[in-house]
């Protein structure tokens, strides 16, 4: 009986959970969830993204420029009159601000070497050397070093640039998107309450002609109501179905694949339209697009750097120390003391035409890119400009359309009310609420213009946040 009795609750717990479980809905889906998706897997972004790290790849290849080398090698007399054996070793350094380089290294031999290799004798426990050498002109400043790490790290900016850039573009698609999907769904709605309306109003006519208190003629007169009306809801499902599949291309599961979203997760109405900024020129300079260019000026700028200095003549010092260690070697006495040297090199190209031509090509291309930066913010400027008086003409005619829709849905019901008691006809009714339903549906698509106006504008100022890319 005890068991029974405990079987008995727990089919009535399950049974009391079951309705919930049946009629459990969804969360509906936000604009968060889909811009977070689409920032995240788009394959536009990860595209850039991957360029980023091309440019990355570039900057450190450019860094090797400044890389530590060693040099090591050795020889052996196998035959022949001279028995010499050389070994030696040499560790360079690059000098990132004086375009030399430092460099240090030991060497020893033993036995003898010919008169013309006299400079490989050392000492018994051989020889080490440090020196250095340094650009007191051409290259001290800047060579083609210190130019390609410039322009390597410039080259990872503007790449970070491209993929804010397409960022900023992926999102505005996505907001569009998802607010066109919103808006299809919306308008599903709209049309099924109107043939809901139709479909009841059939139900009464039945009893009513049954009854004998309405010519028949009346239920074919509204089947035609219905069948006009299935029409608007079948093609409003056809736009829901292409604007899901649209959708599709920003929402994606954690594989990056397309997810068609369910029509349960529909929301309830339109999100708010995100906010602007009162001045939307004050973020101008937050425009990618202007920032690669003043990066490429920076770069042209560092180009003519280095072409202006292949004017300068090349004026290199040289200072080198070494010393020998241990007993005296088969060299003689000539190895023993610490040994210092300086030098100078002198060269200069008496035309220097590769040098001028080049300047002349970057000078050109300075002002160029000058010209294009002016020219960019210009249409930036006019872009805002114009999206601001079409996010206020959207503005008012979202207002019109509310009150257009408020007015029509007031009229349709005291028409309903009015042909329930008798004083009013068929056609009017039908007349009253299709109208109602075509304001329902223009205040659907003023809002949507709204939303969208607002995410261009957002977009042409680069307001991130707003976005989702803070």
């Amino acid at each position: 009986m005890i068991v029974r009795c405990v079987l008995r609750a727990i089919g009535l717990a399950v049974a009391s959970l079951m309705p919930t479980l049946a009629f459990a809905q969804p969360a509906p889906l936000s604009l968060d969830e889909v811009l977070q998706s689409s920032r995240r897997h788009a394959p536009q972004v990860l595209e850039a993204i991957a360029k980023v790290r091309q440019a990355e790849g570039k900057a450190l290849s450019a860094e090797g420029a400044f890389d530590t080398v060693v040099k090591a090698e050795a020889e052996s007399r196998l035959s022949g009159f001279y028995d010499g054996q050389y070994a030696a070793g040499t560790i360079t350094r690059p000098i990132e601000n004086w375009g030399g380089s430092l460099y240090g290294g030991y060497r020893v031999s033993t036995g003898r070497f010919p008169i013309y290799e006299d400079e490989r004798f050392t000492n018994r426990l051989g020889e080490i050397k440090v020196g250095a050498v340094l650009a007191l002109m051409r290259d001290r400043l800047i060579d083609d070093r210190r130019f390609g790490r410039i322009a390597a790290r410039i080259d990872i900016d503007i790449a970070e640039a491209d993929r804010l850039l397409a960022a900023i573009a992926v999102q505005r698609r996505a907001i569009g998107a998802y607010n066109q999907w919103v808006v299809a769904g919306l308008r599903v709605g709209v049309y099924r309450d109107l043939l809901g309306l139709a479909q009841e109003r059939q139900a009464g006519f039945k009893r009513q002609v049954a009854l004998g208190a309405r010519p028949s003629i009346i239920l074919t007169e509204n089947e035609q109501n219905i069948l006009r009306r299935e029409t608007l809801v079948a093609r409003a499902e056809q736009d829901l179905a292409a604007a899901a599949n649209t959708l599709s291309l920003f929402l994606r599961d954690a594989d990056g694949r397309p997810v068609q979203p369910d029509p349960a997760r529909l929301p309830k109405a339109l999100p708010t339209p995100m906010r602007t900024p009162a001045d939307m020129r004050a973020s101008l300079a937050e425009r990618p697009d202007l920032k690669q260019i003043d990066m490429r000026l920076e770069q042209a700028t560092s180009r003519l750097a280095l072409d202006q200095n292949a004017l300068r003549p090349r004026l290199d010092l040289k200072v080198e120390a070494s010393q020998d260690l241990g007993p005296i070697g088969a060299g003689g006495r000539s190895r023993v003391g610490t040994e210092t040297k300086v030098g100078l090199s002198f060269t200069l190209p008496l035309q220097r035409r590769v040098a001028k031509g080049r300047i002349d090509q970057t000078t050109a291309e300075i002002e160029a890119i000058r010209r294009r930066r002016q020219q960019t913010e210009e249409q930036i400027v006019n872009a805002i400009d114009a999206l601001v008086i079409d996010v206020r003409a959207t503005e008012r005619l979202r207002t019109l359309a509310v009150e257009e829709y408020d007015r029509a849905t007031t009229m349709a019901r005291a028409e309903a009310r009015r042909f329930s008691m008798g004083a009013s006809d068929f056609f009017l009714v039908n007349v009253r609420e299709e109208a109602a339903a075509d304001a329902g549906v223009r205040k659907l698509d003023a809002e949507y213009r709204q939303i969208v106006a607002r995410a261009e504008l957002a977009a042409a100022a680069a307001d991130l946040p707003a976005l989702g890319l803070n």
